[in-house]
């Protein structure tokens, strides 16, 4: 059984599109409500936070809505030119500096793109072997990346800046990222056939499962529509360890440049240069981690990522100014987040059966979203009320206490195919 890249890499363009968007919604929004809107820190913060408190309720709504409706695919095509639509009106409302029309196109925009994520997220498995979606999100993972790094070249090249901060067009890379958008959205409906590969899929995927319970001597664990009382613990464990260690590396995200600038002395240009060297590690790694994680099991792959941060974080807390020798522990920081993101999202929707991916993959971002909303609060306190030394350490035990919580996981892992397999019956990488 091998993975069909093309046909994956085709469903990575709604995932690409999404993080292209977000890339430019994280970078220049903040600068139009400042610049433009004279718009100060604290309620700057509550409105990009909106998106976050928004996903909590969308995203596991929407993943059911198309688990109902069995496809995903309509949903991903009406929300992205939805959001295209309104995506567009938000430079001319800088434009004309009217912040009504900025904060009701912005609501839009956001509530579209929270009508997609989940169905984007869940077409992957929807048309992937449970065997092979680690390598299938390892792959998800890096369209991702590609589309943020996209939006970061087009901000380098098409935003100019002026004297006047308040007068920079922001035009050009609202229409570049919007463009990406509606192309993504429409290669991918055009080219992945959603019913066809779904129905190809499951049928491999009950004849693995009924394969699986022959050589086990047992039976479907999972036969009806409740989870079993283990299952649910091991869902619940992924789920809470999924808050925790985005409650450690949300926090230094958030708050790296003005750490970094403030405890290691660092311009802000060299700063950024090590979250960069992060991406790009991350982004060497997405795909050995999917094929090492489908020989080695996803479970032992995130504990190695989740120990490799908790690690990484705990040894930075302890240099006083920044050394060239942490550039290698930015390359570790990149790989620990690849081998966590490649693996949890597969352990969740291995529990779900066909028919509730969508569900799944709402309540996985349910608690990630939880997650982003919550750490910043806390981490922020803490360093105003405590000191910047307290960033660090606190990244450190929440990236341990999700070791803790992983370590009692017992479902969700892939299972190796078995040797001889009436699979091989299936055109198992439907090309």
């Amino acid at each position: 059984m091998k993975l069909n890249y093309r046909r994956t890499f085709l469903v990575g363009l709604a995932f690409m599109a999404i993080s292209a968007f977000w890339q430019m919604y994280d970078t220049v929004i903040p600068l139009m409500l400042r610049n433009i809107f004279g718009i100060k820190d604290t309620a700057s913060g509550v409105i990009m936070a909106l998106d976050n408190v928004l996903a909590l309720f969308m995203l596991p709504i929407f993943g059911m809505l198309s688990d109902k409706a069995g496809r995903r695919i309509p949903f991903i095509v009406c929300g992205t030119f939805v959001a295209v639509a309104s995506c567009m009106l938000i430079p001319v409302a800088g434009a004309s500096k009217s912040f009504v029309l900025f904060f009701a196109a912005l609501a839009v925009l956001l509530l579209s793109m929270g009508t997609f994520r989940s169905p984007a997220v869940a077409l992957m498995p929807d048309v992937t072997p449970k065997p092979l979606r680690s390598k299938g999100n390892a792959v998800i993972n890096l369209m991702g990346t590609v589309g943020g790094i996209y939006t970061l070249i087009m901000i380098k090249l098409l935003i100019k800046e002026n004297a006047n901060a308040a007068d920079v067009n922001y035009l050009p890379i609202f229409i570049a990222v919007a463009s990406l958008m509606a192309i993504c959205a429409i290669v991918l409906s055009a080219a992945v056939n959603e019913r066809k590969l779904k129905a190809e899929t499951d049928a491999v995927n009950d004849a693995l499962d009924a394969e699986n319970d022959e050589l086990s001597g047992g039976t479907n664990e999972r036969s009806g529509g409740k989870l079993p009382g283990p299952m649910l613990r091991s869902l619940m464990l992924i789920l809470v360890s999924v808050f925790l260690w985005y409650m450690g590396y949300n926090a230094v995200t958030t708050a790296y440049s003005k750490y970094a600038t403030s405890v290691w002395g660092m311009e802000l240009g060299n700063a950024s240069l090590c979250l960069v060297i992060a991406q790009v590690g991350a982004l060497a790694a997405f795909l050995p981690i999917g094929i090492i994680s489908s020989k080695i099991g996803r479970k032992r792959m995130i504990i190695t990522g989740v120990v490799t941060l908790a690690l990484c974080f705990g040894v930075m807390a302890f240099a006083k100014t920044f050394s060239a020798w942490m550039f290698v522990v930015f390359v570790l920081i990149g790989f620990a987040w690849a081998a966590i993101n490649v693996n949890s999202f597969p352990m969740v929707v291995e529990i779900s059966r066909s028919g509730d991916i969508g569900k799944y993959t709402g309540y996985y971002y349910t608690f990630s979203m939880a997650a982003q909303i919550i750490t910043p609060v806390l981490s922020g306190a803490l360093l105003e009320h405590v000191g910047y030394h307290t960033l660090l350490p606190y990244a450190s035990l929440m990236a341990g206490a999700a070791v803790v919580t992983m370590a009692f996981v017992r479902h969700g892992d892939s299972k190796p195919v078995p040797s001889k397999s009436r699979l091989e019956s299936f055109d198992v990488d439907m090309d």
